[in-house]
């Protein structure tokens, strides 16, 4: 029997990324018929002080590579955050989409019970187990960024939907 840590967690994670990455390649082919500069979209935000959609990518598989890899008692890969186009991106979700997908379901058995520390060493150091992690910090973590993406692109008007916003489920 699969963990239900694993099926609470990865398989929402391919679903919307996978979706994420469907509505860039759509962002990307509008901004290209329309003769739209691509930072208009790369760099756009909700509110000033929001980080833009580039950024909001960026977080979104992190969480999803660091929710995967900690439950899973594997390390956490990381990368730099150089993304600057929408072929960045794309690359970006393409290596995410690919390190949770080898991620052996069978190695979450039990993390609901594993300590998982946020920020070790640091005054905002938080001890959570592995249940508490993924319901009440990671999975809305997760869920706030690929929503403000799709909320960017929708406002700038990709002609989107929740339909897109979904994915194939």
């Amino acid at each position: 029997m699969t963990s239900p840590m694993y099926i609470n967690s990865v398989p929402v994670f391919k679903q919307l990324l996978t979706a994420l990455k469907s509505m860039l390649a759509e962002a990307n082919a509008h901004v290209l018929a329309n003769s739209i500069e691509p930072d208009a979209f790369l760099q756009a935000r909700l509110y000033p002080n929001m980080f833009p959609l580039v950024k909001q990518v960026q977080i979104a598989t992190d969480f999803a590579r660091g929710i995967s890899a900690r439950l899973a008692g594997v390390t956490v890969p990381v990368y730099e955050g150089r993304e600057q186009s929408f072929a960045d991106l794309d690359g970006l979700l393409a290596r995410t989409l690919e390190f949770i997908d080898g991620v052996d379901s069978s190695k979450f058995e039990g993390s609901e019970m594993n300590e998982i520390v946020l920020r070790p060493g640091t005054p905002k150091e938080k001890k959570l187990n592995g249940q508490a992690y993924l319901a009440n910090y990671g999975l809305p973590q997760f869920l706030f960024h690929v929503t403000t993406a799709y909320a960017i692109l929708r406002h700038n008007g990709l002609p989107i939907g929740k339909r897109d916003f979904m994915g194939v489920y």
